[in-house]
């Protein structure tokens, strides 16, 4: 009747995911008496069997967390470190690991959601990985972004003799191209979620499953050691944090690259945007302007030690950023690494989701395979398709942000949870690499600035920047708009009217007053938000 899709509220429990097979599943383990913890650990395999694009098991990501219990906010870091035996000097630009045994990263999502089960779930860690394990042995039918996706990166991967063969079995069941409709079957994926649920995470770190992805690495020319996965284990930390609009925003501290984020957040909490006309050429050129700088000083302070990160969102260095923001002076610069990508680089493939509970839990993870396909290795037998997280380190020799062997690697993720006088509000996350540092900013002004509702928020036009001047401006903005930004200095340039490039937003706000809870989830992909 309204012409926007209906608002999804609830008292007993809410999952926003990028797939409503997904949010299904996490609501499933909520209504069969799992808090939602376990409903992460639900979701996050379901996202592994219907979007294998995006992210999996053999992935890595970050869960911001408001645990009810010990009511404070922790984040749980489950991205591996680099492995031990990364030969960094053999590298000199990051175009060299885009795909193959090379770019392999350890994988960290299994870990990850066993320790969230463990720590403060209700369930045993084979109840979360149930739904998940049905739909990669009934299968699922594919819809259009799933055709998209697939047939738009497989056929990189194809091409390479050593990918073809187990790729194209798992995931086009021997054909060439996914076609809507079909039913996607993934049996020996199944089979894995089926012994993992026996067996526990144990079976990837230090047992059959992790000695399978070793030896197959190795026959291909990869580096991954056992004692590389033997090492993995997720790690429980204290968030960062700074204030935006009365409210307390919070994500994972270094060497997650959510600083930037907040940084933008302290920048434009300098100026009062909401007297500003909202999409208008004003409102825009602020928020773009305050997301260049912060991104500036990210990748020339990048992980940087709590005494550093203090000066860095302190009141002073803030004030000199907002003075470049209202000198009105163009600004120009890197936004991704300290290195020039190269032109027509993928924005990246990953997935954030957002649930809370009626026990008062409330989570945002954003987890990832890295690019589209991760690395495009499939394990044979196992249906595990492993990352390209070293696509994400930094080989360039004269970088002073150069990768080491088994240094902690930084990563641009933000899942952040929102408190307000001490309660906990809000759960929102995006995947787009770095774009996703980039736009949470731009939402969050929708949303506590203008006052749009949570749905709207994330529907609104979004922008990704790019390196020197470059924005790239979802096309619902207004022409005039566009050239004004133009005028001021921006290389704005308008393109679709809804894209993925400005991510896939999945967020959850909390009434503190009546407890309801209220999902919201992005048509740029296709997110659902399920309600129990």
């Amino acid at each position: 009747m309204h012409g926007r899709r209906p608002t999804i509220s609830s008292t007993k429990g809410v999952v926003a995911a990028a797939h409503p097979l997904a949010a299904q599943a996490g609501a499933r383990l909520l209504a069969q008496g799992g808090n939602a913890f376990d409903a992460a650990a639900a979701t996050a395999a379901a996202l592994n069997v219907v979007e294998p694009y995006m992210s999996g098991l053999a992935g890595a990501g970050l869960a911001t967390c408001w645990i009810a219990a010990e009511k404070r906010i922790r984040v749980l870091d489950f991205v591996p470190r680099v492995p031990q035996s990364f030969p960094v000097e053999r590298f000199t630009k990051r175009e060299d690991l885009v795909r193959g045994p090379l770019s392999a990263g350890v994988p960290g999502n299994l870990a990850g959601w066993a320790e969230l089960v463990r720590a403060h779930g209700k369930k045993p860690l084979g109840d979360a990985l149930a739904p998940a394990t049905v739909l990669a042995r009934d299968g699922f039918p594919l819809v259009e972004f799933n055709v998209d996706e697939t047939n738009e990166h497989a056929p990189a991967i194809q091409s390479d003799p050593a990918l073809r063969g187990e790729f194209t079995r798992n995931y086009l069941r021997g054909g060439n191209k996914a076609a809507a409709g079909r039913v996607l079957a993934q049996p020996e994926l199944a089979g894995t979620f089926e012994r993992l649920a026996a067996a526990g995470p144990e079976l990837l770190y230090g047992g059959e499953l992790g000695q399978a992805i070793v030896t197959h690495l190795k026959s291909l020319g990869g580096y991954m050691a056992m004692s590389d996965l033997e090492q993995v284990a997720p790690r429980w930390k204290d968030p960062i944090a700074v204030m935006y609009r009365g409210h307390s925003v919070h994500v994972a501290p270094p060497p997650c690259e959510g600083f930037q984020f907040l940084l933008t957040l302290r920048i434009l909490d300098g100026f009062d945007l909401a007297r500003l006309e909202r999409n208008g050429a004003d409102h825009l050129d602020l928020v773009y302007r305050a997301i260049r700088l912060a991104a500036g000083v990210r990748i020339n302070h990048n992980n940087p030690p709590p005494q550093e990160l203090a000066r860095l969102l302190g009141d002073e260095h803030v004030e000199g950023l907002r003075a470049r923001v209202r000198g009105g002076k163009p600004i120009s610069g890197p936004t991704e690494q300290w290195m020039e990508p190269a032109p027509g680089e993928d924005p990246g493939h990953t997935t954030s989701f957002s649930i809370a509970d009626d026990d008062g839990n409330l989570i945002c993870m954003t987890q990832s395979l890295g690019s589209p396909f991760g690395s495009g290795v499939v394990v044979p037998g196992t249906g595990v398709c492993l990352n390209n997280f070293l696509y994400w380190t930094e080989v360039n020799p004269k970088s002073p942000n150069r990768t080491a062997p088994g240094a902690e690697l930084p990563i641009c993720m933000a899942p952040t949870i929102a408190t307000l006088e001490g309660k906990p509000v809000l759960a929102l996350g995006t995947p787009g690499s770095y774009g996703i540092l980039q736009t949470q900013s731009q939402a969050y002004v929708q949303y506590l600035d203008f006052g749009l509702a949570l749905q709207d928020a994330i529907e609104a036009p979004r922008a990704r920047l790019l390196d020197g001047q470059v924005v790239q401006v979802e096309g619902r903005i207004a022409p005039d708009v566009v050239a004004a930004l133009k005028a001021r200095g921006h290389d704005a340039q308008s393109f679709a009217d809804w894209t993925m490039k400005v991510g896939g937003m999945q967020a959850v706000a909390v009434d503190p007053a009546t407890g309801v809870m209220t999902g919201a989830a992005d048509p740029r992909r296709d997110g659902y938000a399920v309600a129990v």
